[in-house]
């Protein structure tokens, strides 16, 4: 018998993926979310929770639309019996130096990261206080989210155009949303602990996913190169911090941002 239920968004690869088998391997039911374009990867997901003996289904949504998430949730109430778990893990980070940035790339990246999360948080809480039962709601902050993406070290080699262990200071926007899950994270806990629902995110530094091979891939022209792979984390770190924060154990942690980046920031 399945101990809850929940709903991991971005789920068809890297962190997101990973979270969902650790979730499912923990004894929860699953539910899937992931764009339109997603859905046979999300399947090759599908299959590999079943195969972990949990009950699953896939919510192809696009976060930052508010029909899409209420719908989404509906769905995951009606198939699997409720909300337990809302991990709003889907996001987006495109590299760029903060003055050759647009207002598009603001709205992009606010859209999916700001919105995307304020929405599954939103409707994911509304839905755990119908059920009168608790719930846990988590994020995906990040290392950007706690100092931008410059430290004393980054800004050491970006002034002098040498390639530096993670890279230049590309993600002024990625950061600027990273920022917002960090705030919204701690507001959201203090009106949510009444309900006995927490509230927390995850704050990775690099991880070993799709996403990073895109930033680095779009960062090179700026100097970046594959060595910033050399002490990055990986997915299923990530998952077991997840796995942490949703467990009965994490009742009296709420409101955090927790590092996980192998020492690289330490707040």
């Amino acid at each position: 018998m399945a101990i809850g239920v929940a709903l991991v968004t971005g789920a068809s690869r890297g962190i997101g993926r990973a979270v969902a088998l650790r979730l499912a391997a923990d004894g929860y039911s699953i539910a899937l979310n992931d764009l339109p374009s997603s859905q046979e990867v999300l399947r090759v997901v599908e299959a590999e929770v079943k195969g972990l003996g949990r009950e699953v289904i896939i919510c192809v949504a696009d976060v930052t639309k508010e029909i899409e998430v209420q719908s989404m949730i509906d769905i995951v109430v009606v198939k699997l019996g409720g909300l337990d778990v809302m991990v709003a893990n889907a996001g987006i980070c495109v590299p760029k130096p903060f003055l050759e940035t647009t207002l598009d790339d603001w709205d992009e990246h606010f859209n999916v990261n700001g919105k995307g999360v304020y929405l599954c948080y939103l409707y994911a809480a509304k839905q755990m206080i119908k059920q009168s039962r608790g719930g846990r709601i988590i994020g995906a902050c990040s290392l950007a989210g706690k100092q931008g993406t410059v430290d004393r070290e980054r800004l050491y080699y970006a002034r002098r155009r040498i390639n530096g262990p993670t890279g230049s200071p590309l993600l002024s926007i990625y950061s600027a949303t990273k920022f917002a899950v960090r705030s919204l994270t701690q507001t959201a806990a203090i009106e949510l602990a009444k309900h006995n629902i927490t509230v927390n995110a995850y704050a990775p530094g690099f991880v070993k996913t799709t996403l990073m091979d895109q930033f680095v891939q779009g960062a090179k022209p700026w100097g970046v190169t594959d060595s910033i792979y050399k002490n990055a984390g990986t997915p299923e770190e990530i998952a077991g911090l997840v796995s942490y924060l949703a467990s009965k154990d994490a009742r009296h942690v709420t409101g955090q941002s927790i590092n996980i980046n192998g020492g690289r920031f330490f707040d």
